[in-house]
């Protein structure tokens, strides 16, 4: 039966850039919740001392939950070969914070899509770099997992294989025990494309989900396809909501899931809107999964 972790979606600039909320205080806010989990992030402001990877995992093993998998952007397309040695670097370092705090999910991205990128040469760029950690993560029991991303909050450019046949090609290219995707079904739309037609082409190497929900705030999805083609920035007509109440059809993603015998941790990217929001999406997703995963 899949687990449910959460991450802090209404909270990533008060703990990654003015600190007005300290990790402590998410970790108590996150414990009151009845989910198994809380998914880190790599960028929170006082992960960068090292000394308090060990006192945030007994923090979080004191409010009875794990940290299963780590959220963080490596940006591997980058045409300069000590760039990409860096990020390698990075993602190593990752690793290591991801087996400190008793993960086993350190989450990996392709890199910025570049104007002047072809699909080939991104592919083949994200692809040797993606297989320079594997045998580092393998070490520490650490499966690196890529998602459908759209695009990271510091990044110039969107998500190099934000696009399905590019992503796929991408997954099919790298065929390791140690290596699985993150499927987010909302960036799907953010993409113009379908996130059930995805989500059957790579279901086989689905190991974690990201479970959000989008709606419209004007339009249809063939204007959203239409305007976000090509587009640099945030969709201007999707907005973030509460699970269940958007665009994503969750009775048909956990049914092709539950075919393929997934089980692994879904994380919940709620919140937006408080707390009260997120413990409704808790509540919607804990009725789905005891619905498509019966005891």
């Amino acid at each position: 039966m899949p687990k449910l972790a959460v991450f802090p979606k209404a909270f990533m600039q008060a703990l990654c850039k003015d600190g007005s909320m300290s990790v402590s205080e998410w970790i108590t806010l996150a414990g009151t919740l009845d989910v198994q989990g809380i998914e880190w992030y790599a960028g929170f402001l006082e992960m960068s001392d090292e000394s308090n990877w060990a006192r945030f995992r007994r923090e979080v093993e004191n409010h009875g939950k794990v940290i299963p998998m780590m959220c963080c952007s490596p940006d591997f397309t980058h045409p300069d070969a000590a760039f990409r040695a860096e990020e390698i670097a990075k993602q190593k370092h990752w690793i290591d914070m991801t087996h400190a705090l008793g993960g086993t999910f350190c989450r990996v991205l392709s890199g910025q899509r570049r104007p002047e990128l072809t699909v080939d040469e991104g592919v083949m760029l994200a692809t040797d770099s993606i297989e320079a950690c594997l045998p580092y993560a393998e070490q520490r029991g650490i499966t690196l997992i890529i998602e459908n991303h759209y695009k990271d909050d510091f990044w110039e450019y969107p998500e190099f294989a934000q696009k399905m046949d590019v992503f796929c090609s991408l997954v099919d290219r790298i065929q390791h025990p140690c290596f699985g995707v993150n499927y987010d079904p909302s960036n799907a739309f953010l993409a113009g494309e379908d996130p059930l037609e995805l989500l059957v082409r790579v279901s086989d190497r689905v190991v974690t989900m990201h479970a959000s929900d989008r709606y419209l705030k004007e339009g249809t999805l063939e204007d959203l396809r239409r305007e976000e083609e090509g587009a640099v920035g945030y969709a201007r007509r999707l907005s973030h909501g509460e699970i269940g109440k958007g665009l994503n059809d969750y009775d048909a993603i956990f049914r092709e899931l539950k075919s393929v015998g997934f089980d692994g941790w879904i994380s919940i990217e709620d919140g937006v809107e408080g707390m009260p929001q997120l413990v409704r999406s808790v509540d919607f997703l804990k009725q789905k999964i005891a619905e498509f995963w019966p005891r």
